[in-house]
């Protein structure tokens, strides 16, 4: 019996392997690439491992792409201020002080998140057409931030409704306000929300390009996603800079990724399930 049940267990784990194995190989050919040499590129059968390594490509990344890279964190983390500033009070809001409307505020929210991109960059241009914001990273950062703020108010709010209510009305009665609870209580009890939150407004914001595309294109200061686009369609044969530049470019949202995982487990479950 147990010798069945480790080998239904390994049986399980090798499974598991393949399917990494398979999701993990383009990552793998990706970086692979980044390293062959440009007379190599075309090697048929390629080579599975860059026997002769190259870092050309990684020097071009540095040489050519550092002003889109930039760019990009400037709007990640402007981003991730943002929303975090709109949805955290929005979501304590929703959970704790029950306004009129709240449910249908929460089901429009529910739907905000199911407009495709294209139709809104589309309403963020004429609007901005008129603003004078194209082609401006302000502008960038608060459309990136429509795609985060919805999807953060409904996580703020699953995670503050299990915030017990008796720690909220301490504070009342020690005179605290609605505020000053919110700021000293509810928002350092909601840690792993905002880091949440903040790795998905940064992710999504990162590895934008319909906004981006639509809104700043051609502007002085681009994303790295235009950047790569625009290395693309200049250099077409350069493949070892070209898959150099997206691997140099989502390190910051692995580690981010890697550093916060624990987190993100902990403020996406939390209101699940009620007790």
């Amino acid at each position: 019996m147990k010798t069945g049940a480790v080998s239904k267990t390994g049986w399980k784990t090798a499974v598991g392997l393949l399917l990494t194995g398979v999701m993990l190989f383009p990552v793998y050919w990706m970086i692979n690439v980044s390293l062959t040499r440009d007379q190599d590129m075309r090697k048929s059968p390629p080579d599975l491992f860059p026997t002769h390594a190259t870092l050309a490509g990684y020097r071009t990344v540095l040489d050519e792409q550092l002003p889109y890279l930039g760019t990009s964190l400037l709007v990640a983390l402007g981003t991730v201020v943002l929303t975090v500033a709109l949805a955290a009070p929005a979501g304590y809001a929703l959970a704790k002080l029950r306004p009129r409307g709240g449910g249908l505020l929460s089901f429009v929210l529910l739907a905000a998140q199911m407009i495709p991109g294209i139709i809104m960059a589309m309403g963020f241009y004429a609007v901005y057409l008129q603003l004078g914001l194209l082609q401006s990273l302000p502008g960038l950062i608060v459309a990136d931030s429509t795609l985060a703020v919805p999807f953060a108010v409904l996580i703020f709010t699953a995670f503050m409704s299990g915030i017990p209510g008796e720690l909220l009305q301490a504070a009342q009665m020690d005179g605290a306000r609605a505020v000053r609870t919110f700021w000293s209580i509810v928002l350092p009890m909601s840690r792993n929300a905002v880091v949440t939150v903040s790795l998905f407004a940064f992710l999504w914001s990162w590895s934008d390009f319909v906004f981006a595309n639509t809104l700043v294109n051609g502007g002085a200061q681009e994303p790295i996603t235009l950047g790569i686009y625009h290395y693309i369609g200049n250099n077409n044969q350069e493949w070892n800079a070209i898959m150099a530049t997206a691997v140099v470019a989502s390190l910051p949202a692995a580690v981010i990724l890697v550093l916060a995982q624990r987190y993100v487990a902990a403020g996406v479950t939390t209101g699940a399930v009620k007790d």
